[in-house]
């Protein structure tokens, strides 16, 4: 049974800065694609169609893509040893508050930027910002 255990989240102010981390058990290799989504306040967390992709990791090059609205502020990294994901978070805004998920997934029809794309999914780590 493959894991996806998400740490990290909470509250911080404006400007401030948070690291979401997301352990993966058992390792799932390099081969599986890696990304993070979220959900605003007011969408539905459970359906897969609604989570935006915030950041995205190919494995095949190691390019990224982010959303629009967090790109330079936001990182997305992996630590193979550690089978951990990472989510750099830095002058977070109050409209990034959001349910985050980290997701896994591998050989899909689907575009990496959506969320059917993956099989695997971390349970969600709350992130509020404040003005």
């Amino acid at each position: 049974q493959v894991q996806l255990i998400e740490t990290g989240g909470g509250a911080v102010e404006a400007g401030g800065s948070m690291r979401l981390s997301c352990a993966v058990s058992p390792s799932l290799g390099t081969t599986y694609q890696v990304a993070w989504f979220r959900v605003r306040p007011g969408k539905e967390r459970e359906v897969i169609t609604k989570r935006e992709a915030v950041a995205v990791l190919y494995t095949r090059d190691d390019s990224v893509y982010y959303t629009n609205s967090v790109r330079s502020r936001f990182a997305i990294s992996r630590d193979n040893a550690e089978n951990t994901l990472f989510l750099q978070m830095n002058n977070l805004k109050p409209e990034d508050t959001a349910v985050y998920y980290c997701a896994a997934g591998m050989g899909t029809s689907y575009p990496w930027t959506d969320g059917r794309a993956y099989r695997y999914w971390g349970q969600g780590a709350q992130v509020t910002v404040s003005s």
